[in-house]
């Protein structure tokens, strides 16, 4: 029997409201996230945090003072746990989160005690972006190295149309649209990205669309009124369109219904919970939109603790996609991690 550590890779959010500026400081000093050299991200970190730290806060604060997103991932760990209790291998499972506690380096010590024939970096990001998934995969891959683990290190790098993923967002999609009645339109609301990210060759937007193909395809409803969209856009730059609110609002000239889906989200955090669920409800409420209605997160959902059951269990070594193996992108995303 091998000992498989699975290590769950997230986000991370303020665990109360005096986490918020380190948080912020931690999240946009990465390199992946802001790309220029040092000193100058460091100066340019602190002045963001320092100017958004009030209201980030004041988002914060509607969902109790604190991110729930570790919460979330708890859960997750617990169902997945569960589901590989009757493997034949044994796996253990941990949380690193990237920019708030546990980090990597708090975890390290609970990983070497279990003392692991492989380790399984597993993100919960399905569709991967040099700044989510590929930060979290250089963070923990340095982090093992510094400390000399010497077991066999897996990388899962996306599963943007691994089947049962798809299938659990069928499954709540289908109960959402159960509550309202046509016209309507789907909103694929995921979360933006800078133009120059993906004109670097980030395969973010591109798996996005292949997550959407793919549920729209086995939903199989004719002439499906179905748009990709894009939220929580900051600073100056051009990003990803078209934006959310934008469709909303589109949505209230046309005189129909809409249903929201968090296609990059695996967990409620402030983009759901705030941004959709407040933010943007208000804005449909001030337009007269008939019907607002915003599907769930994946969570614990059955089929997707399944595949990432299967993820686990069918894994291939090395750095791969989904539970397959096959490569998704094409060539011309350069900053794709596959490993053939």
């Amino acid at each position: 029997m091998a000992k498989i550590a699975v290590i769950l890779l997230n986000l991370g959010g303020p665990d109360k409201l005096e986490s918020v500026k380190p948080f912020l400081f931690n999240l946009f000093s990465d390199k992946a996230i802001i790309s220029l050299p040092n000193p100058f991200r460091f100066l340019l970190a602190k002045f963001i945090a320092s100017r958004r730290e009030k209201v980030a806060q004041e988002i914060y604060k509607k969902m109790g003072g604190k991110s729930s997103i570790l919460e979330e991932t708890i859960a997750q760990k617990n169902a997945l746990e569960q589901k590989l209790s009757g493997a034949k291998d044994d796996y253990k499972i941990f949380i690193s989160m990237r920019y708030w506690h546990p980090f990597s380096c708090e975890i390290i010590d609970d990983i070497k005690n279990y003392n692991p024939d492989e380790v399984l970096l597993l993100p919960l990001y399905p569709q991967y972006s040099s700044t989510t998934t590929g930060s979290s995969l250089k963070d923990f891959q340095k982090i093992l190295s510094k400390n000399k683990i010497p077991s066999q290190v897996t990388s899962i790098c996306c599963y943007p149309d691994d089947d049962k993923f798809i299938d659990s967002h069928i499954s709540l999609l289908k109960a959402a649209i159960e509550k309202t009645t046509p016209p309507f339109r789907i909103l694929f609301s995921a979360h933006g990205l800078p133009k120059k990210t993906i004109a670097k060759g980030d395969p973010y937007q591109f798996q996005i669309e292949k997550s959407v193909e793919k549920i729209v395809e086995k939903l199989a409803i004719d002439n499906l009124d179905h748009v990709i969209c894009y939220q929580s856009r900051v600073g100056p730059l051009e990003w990803l369109e078209p934006a959310t609110k934008d469709e909303i609002i589109r949505v209230a000239k046309e005189n129909i219904s809409v249903v929201i889906v968090p296609i990059a989200f695996v967990s409620e955090h402030s983009e759901t919970l705030v941004e959709l669920d407040i933010e943007y409800k208000k804005i449909a409420k001030e337009n007269n939109i008939k019907n607002y209605i915003r599907v769930p997160t994946l969570s614990i959902q059955d089929y997707f603790i399944e595949s990432l059951v299967d993820i686990c269990i069918n894994r291939k070594q090395g750095q791969t996609c989904s539970s397959s193996g096959k490569k998704i992108c094409s060539e011309n995303f350069s900053l794709c991690p596959f490993e053939v």
